[in-house]
């Protein structure tokens, strides 16, 4: 069973236009496909779930639907996060949130902190978030770090440079999930995503439920992962601790 896994939600809009409906009746739609993922996750044991909810990208949508799906984020946030807690998840928006407004931002807080001491599952909501951004916001706060003082150049490496990425304190990611049919990653968790294993397929993300997920998993745990080494190597590796 993957530890992390991350999702990128797409083809709200083309499921909403297959059913003669405006795009953000797809992006309501998809709130329920967020629950089953969350509701999946929990019951398997899956430690960390990160959604891509809006892109920094995103922005450059028609106005008209941008202002949706804010709106739908702080809905969201009112109806859902007492059930987050009651089921002992821990709620973490990653991502700029400096762009949102003041009342958004405060219940973004809010929700952190309400959740905080939570321990069953890590939910990250990737809002206003690039793979960029974050690898050169990671960046930033070395640098800071450095000419405070409290760091030394030579104590950069790749384990310090992920502890001040927007997902520190959780397993590696493990697998990667696209929905809608497109191969890409779309900027999205870029130093994260390294050896993760990716996972695409053509469900438009309000028809994804924890059968399909399932389906992801029992994919993902038929593959070798081999992080740099042989598939020989592997092998003699498990046998090896097998038979100790």
């Amino acid at each position: 069973m993957p530890q992390h896994v991350a999702i990128i939600m797409d083809g709200n809009g083309r499921w909403a236009q297959q059913k003669g409906k405006h795009r953000t009746f797809g992006h309501k739609a998809g709130v329920d496909a967020v629950r089953d993922s969350v509701t999946f996750a929990r019951k398997h044991g899956i430690k960390a779930l990160t959604l891509f909810a809006f892109s920094s990208e995103n922005w450059k949508r028609p106005e008209d639907e941008v202002s949706i799906l804010m709106g739908l984020f702080d809905l969201v946030l009112s109806r859902e996060v007492s059930k987050l807690n009651k089921n002992n998840i821990k709620l973490k928006v990653i991502g700029d949130v400096d762009a949102f407004s003041d009342k958004l931002k405060e219940k973004i807080k809010k929700a952190e902190v309400l959740t905080q001491n939570n321990n069953a599952l890590t939910l990250n909501i990737a809002a206003n978030y690039g793979g960029r951004w974050d690898v050169v916001n990671a960046a930033k706060k070395i640098c800071n770090e450095v000419t405070s003082g409290n760091m030394s150049i030579e104590e950069i490496d790749e384990a310090s440079f992920s502890d001040y990425t927007s997902t520190p304190d959780i397993p590696e990611l493990d697998l990667l999930i696209r929905t809608g049919g497109d191969h890409r990653v779309s900027n999205f968790l870029l130093w994260q995503c390294a050896y993760a294993e990716f996972y695409f397929c053509e469900t438009l993300w309000p028809d994804f439920n924890e059968t399909v997920f399932a389906e992801a998993v029992i994919d993902y745990a038929q593959r070798q992962r081999r992080f740099g080494l042989t598939g020989d190597q592997i092998t003699a590796d498990s046998l090896g601790e097998h038979n100790a």
